[in-house]
């Protein structure tokens, strides 16, 4: 088992990271693309990150070209592509492979974990995990779940108040 927080990232822009930045923070990570029928997610993606992120929650971006080569461009025209189209804020890494022999480190952690419908190889873009603050994948939503869908927010809300204290009160129903 590797640490989570360990796992070395490249962000979009070039600059050498890990894991570790959003450490004590709740986290979306979704693999991306631009030109995916799911896109359009790029904005429930940005409005869950505006809504949250000042309470400690992040959503990280990982471009992918593996999915019918739906994410062409180069690491500058996909950051480029979210800003114009969707107002994108949050962070992006470069572009990475989410599956396969040259799977992410990153990747190969988040598919480890067996916590929902969707266990083992991510199956196309824009599915999304759903990591706490002690780094555990608590939730993992499909594709075709919206960002903004009530299944997405609840969880979030959960994993956040986890840690709001006696005053938390919020709970998911397991279905």
């Amino acid at each position: 088992m590797t640490d989570l927080y360990t796992i070395p990232l490249t962000l979009n822009d070039g600059t050498e990271t890990d894991f570790g930045r959003f450490k004590g923070n709740v986290v979306v990570v979704v693999n991306v693309a631009s030109k995916c029928g799911f896109t359009p997610q790029y904005a429930g993606l940005e409005t869950l990150y505006e809504k949250f992120r000042d309470r400690g929650f992040d959503v990280l971006g990982v471009p992918c070209n593996q999915f019918a080569g739906q994410e062409p461009g180069n690491d500058s025209e996909i950051a480029e592509f979210c800003e114009r189209n969707f107002g994108v804020t949050f962070p992006l890494t470069a572009k990475a492979n989410v599956r396969g022999k040259d799977q992410h480190p990153l990747y190969a952690e988040l598919t480890r974990f067996k916590t929902s419908v969707l266990p083992g190889l991510v199956k196309w873009n824009f599915e999304k995990f759903l990591v706490n603050r002690e780094g555990e994948v608590v939730a993992r939503f499909a594709p075709t779940v919206e960002p903004d869908s009530a299944e997405v927010i609840d969880a979030i809300e959960m994993a956040l108040a986890e840690f709001d204290g006696p005053a938390a009160t919020i709970e998911l129903s397991k279905a």
